[in-house]
């Protein structure tokens, strides 16, 4: 019989016996402990436990119910995640105009990169249709002429493909907590500068105007305050002060922005990264738990 792995995920304010009274309660229920990594962040503690649950004594659900009421108690967030779910988290992508980011993000859910998939593609223009339909992706649309209307249209489709995360692929317009607040925490967007420098409108533009020798791209989490988000990631290129121009300048940052984007949505749906007083934290990583459990876990 193939094992059942799962994991379980804990996060909240460090105490004593944590570790001690989980491992004992699934311990009593015949789970195996497979792997643990954790660590603890300003006061925040962070563990993820590999588990198998082949031979538990308990169904999922009990066991669930059980390591719930043990957070209560403990006041920390325990979750638990089914290895094979990971392949089925659900992600929306944002667009208006511009392919790269889509491609990217399309790419790399074909390649396996992503343990997710795309279930939509939702812009406020019809130009990357094309590119989602070739895929396989529903591609829907509305315009953004009317913001309310748009939104109210972009909400009811993300409710409607039962979307997990909403990744905004150069999606050129600024969210409203219309969208905002039921998706908060899942959200991630793609800048083009390195953040806090230049947020808002036409960053290259702007860093090649001061003569910026360094700029960048950063994916961070959309906040109701425009490109003030936690940083998931950045990376940076050079410009040549006096012989780059200001294409040259968006050239180099556009073909990095896919993949930073696709990086930082991989860490989020390998759940790699927390919010903690608002900066981001890079998880014990799931890729080291099962790097010896990938064939193991239907």
């Amino acid at each position: 019989m193939a094992r059942v792995l799962a994991i379980v995920h804990v996060f909240g304010r460090d105490q004593k016996g944590v570790v001690a009274r989980i491992s004992t309660y699934l311990a009593e229920r015949e789970v195996n402990i497979e792997d643990i990594e954790q660590r603890v962040v300003r006061g925040q503690f962070l563990m993820d436990m590999l588990v198998d649950i082949t031979e538990a004594s308990v169904t999922l659900d009990e066991l669930i119910t059980g390591l719930l009421a043990i957070g209560g108690d403990l006041g920390m967030e325990i979750r638990v995640t089914l290895h094979s779910e990971r392949e089925r988290r659900r992600v929306a992508v944002l667009v208006s105009k511009e392919p790269h980011c889509l491609e990217q993000l399309i790419a790399d859910a074909r390649s396996g990169l992503l343990h997710g998939e795309i279930v939509c593609v939702i812009g406020n223009h019809e130009t990357l249709r094309p590119i989602a339909e070739a895929a396989g992706v529903p591609f829907e649309w509305h315009s953004s002429e009317d913001k309310p209307a748009h939104e109210a249209f972009v909400l009811e489709r993300l409710q409607h493909y039962q979307a997990e995360l909403v990744v905004l692929a150069r999606y050129m317009q600024v969210l409203t907590p219309t969208i905002v607040e039921p998706f908060a925490g899942r959200i991630i967007n793609i800048h083009p500068s390195l953040l806090p420098y230049f947020p808002g409108a036409n960053p290259y533009r702007r860093a090649w105007e001061d003569g910026v020798r360094v700029s960048g791209c950063t994916a961070h989490f959309v906040t109701e305050e425009l490109d003030a988000g936690p940083i998931i990631l950045q990376d940076v290129f050079t410009i040549d002060v006096g012989v780059d121009s200001v294409e040259d300048v968006r050239r180099k940052g556009r073909a990095l922005e896919g993949l930073v984007l696709s990086q930082a949505v991989q860490l989020y749906l390998n759940n790699e990264v927390v919010v903690i007083n608002g900066k981001v934290v890079f998880k014990p990583g799931m890729k080291t738990l099962l790097r010896d459990f990938g064939g193991d876990s239907e």
